[in-house]
């Protein structure tokens, strides 16, 4: 669980933050994954219309490289389609306690671009790096992960409550930049499990938080960064 800290003040509504909430939410449950949806059937026949539907909606790194120009596609409907209850849920929550507060600085248009641009340009880099892969990446991961890079450049001095499981989940607060810049860290140090293989694409991860980082620094006005502590807030919702 995460806290962060936000700007002073009740926010706009994130209706950005909140639609791509909604929607990946309802493309998971009308999705083959979810198993909730009899048009896929059940039992044998499911796992195989789940591949169907990966391969269908996301990147397969030799596909967008080297075949139909239809592929380019791939790296933005990736971004609404997730492997499974929890990819979904870890997904959504970072970007449910992130996104509103980014979203509030950055303005809707501005977030929104900051969200397809960085997760479209995430997936493309790791194809780019595992070019002759065959496994496809789905998830909202790289584009969350730009999200975060904003968010760190935006509140540098925010205080963020995490829960550390090998601490007992005991709450400590650090300054989000110590927090993010660890989470980076761990990511770079995990890039050299990737290897096309299954699991976790921790190189779009790192890529997408370099270009959100960089997006808000590029959108930078003398007011736009947070440079003091602010109340905490979870979401929109200041406490």
């Amino acid at each position: 669980m995460i806290e962060t800290a936000g700007r002073p003040g009740h926010p706009d509504t994130p209706w950005v933050t909140w639609t791509i909430l909604a929607v990946c939410g309802a493309v998971f449950l009308i999705g083959p994954v979810s198993g909730l949806n009899p048009v896929y059937g059940t039992g044998p026949g499911l796992p195989a219309a789940q591949t169907d539907y990966f391969a269908h909606w996301g990147v397969v790194p030799q596909e967008l490289l080297h075949g139909s120009p239809w592929a380019l596609r791939t790296p933005l409907t990736a971004l609404f389609v997730h492997g499974n209850w929890l990819h979904l849920l870890g997904n959504m929550l970072f970007l449910y306690v992130f996104g509103a507060m980014t979203e509030a600085h950055l303005g809707r248009a501005a977030f929104l671009c900051c969200y397809l641009l960085t997760g479209y340009l995430a997936l493309f880099g790791y194809a780019a790096v595992h070019a002759h892969s065959e496994r496809t990446l789905v998830g909202a991961s790289g584009a969350i992960s730009g999200v975060l890079g904003a968010f760190l450049y935006l509140f540098p001095r925010a205080r963020v409550t995490s829960l550390f499981p090998f601490l007992f989940f005991l709450p400590l607060r650090f300054p989000a930049w110590a927090v993010l810049l660890f989470w980076f860290a761990l990511q770079w140090l995990a890039t050299g499990t990737d290897a096309g293989r299954p699991g976790v694409a921790y190189l779009a991860h790192v890529v997408g938080f370099a270009l959100g980082f960089g997006y808000a620094w590029g959108l930078r006005t003398p007011a736009a960064r947070v440079k003091g502590a602010a109340r905490s807030t979870e979401g929109d919702k200041p406490t």
